[in-house]
């Protein structure tokens, strides 16, 4: 068995190649070549989530297992065992943390790609933690972002975050409040712990995409109902989604909108199976809460690289 450290991770994972993998994950029909059950959530101490990832990938004769800890006090904690699929041993132990970020902000750029507009300008990112320096890092290798804003939560002081990413990215960041990054963001992506909305839909402009990522939970969301309202919805998974995203699951309680509303999966998209942005002038926005999926080709995409 090999063991991946978290530097080790970060050297292996290339973002380019990340975002790859994930795309082609969900272009082919994995309906009858994936094992992915729901995952498990299991309450612990204050407050703290357990989550159980397993998934089971034929096509790529991989399976794994990813473990995560989210508490409000120390973030998202995870790690990966990659499996044998003929005997179930461990073949390799990853410290995840790096690898949740980054599979999560290569999805999202794998949804921003398909769905913003070719035209998309300016990058707008709400949160100052790990998950917004990821989707900073790979959503601004699909599009050429000429600017670049951040919100945080008002509490925070941007001027490190900021700062870490002009150093470590050479992405010059803007910090602005929420009205002003969402009247002047062609894409926003929503990376927070919030509970609440975070900004007003009547905000929005035509022709811009969303990326939520930040809540997981049935009564948490990061955007109003004026916002799911008025976009053209796509999600990372129907059964995943509707079990676990409060951004949707709330304005459906509500009637506000229906099923229907959602238009189209990931894989139907990437497929072209479905076309979610028929106009310039829609307002697009995918929702994902994290699937087991992601997890194993990038993981198993790290351990062939380690290999080569």
């Amino acid at each position: 068995m090999r063991h991946f450290s978290e530097s080790q991770v970060r050297e292996l994972a290339d973002v380019h190649e990340v975002i790859g993998v994930i795309r082609a994950a969900f272009v082919r029909n994995f309906a009858n070549t994936l094992r992915m059950p729901q995952r498990t959530s299991l309450e612990l101490a204050d407050g703290t989530v357990l989550l159980i990832m397993p998934s089971y990938d034929c096509t790529l004769s991989a399976a794994g297992v990813k473990i995560v800890g989210v508490s409000r006090e120390a973030g998202v904690n995870a790690v990966y065992e990659l499996l044998e699929p003929a005997t179930g041993a461990v073949i390799a132990h990853m410290e995840a943390n790096y690898l949740t970020d980054l599979r999560t902000a290569a999805t999202s750029a794998v949804a921003t790609d398909l769905l913003a507009g070719a035209d998309a300008k300016t990058l707008g990112v709400f949160g100052s933690g790990r998950q917004a320096i990821a989707h900073f890092l790979a959503v601004s290798r699909v599009r050429p972002f000429r600017r670049f804003l951040v919100c945080g939560s008002g509490r925070s002081d941007l001027r490190e975050f900021c700062a870490r990413l002009k150093k470590e990215q050479a992405i010059e960041v803007e910090a602005v409040d929420a009205e002003t990054c969402v009247r002047l963001s062609d894409v926003i992506c929503t990376c927070t712990t919030s509970s609440a909305p975070l900004f007003d839909g009547r905000w929005l402009r035509q022709g811009t995409h969303l990326n939520l990522v930040g809540a997981f939970h049935p009564t948490t969301r990061e955007v109003d109902d004026e916002t799911v309202k008025r976009a053209r919805v796509v999600v990372e998974s129907y059964e995943a989604v509707l079990a676990e995203a409060g951004d949707l699951l709330i304005p459906l309680s509500r009637n506000v909108i229906n099923p229907d509303h959602i238009v189209a999966d990931l894989h139907e998209i990437s497929s072209g199976e479905k076309l979610a942005r028929t106009r310039p002038q829609d307002i697009t926005l995918f929702k994902s809460v994290g699937c087991a999926l992601e997890d194993l080709v990038t993981a198993h995409l790290i351990y062939q690289r380690s290999q080569r």
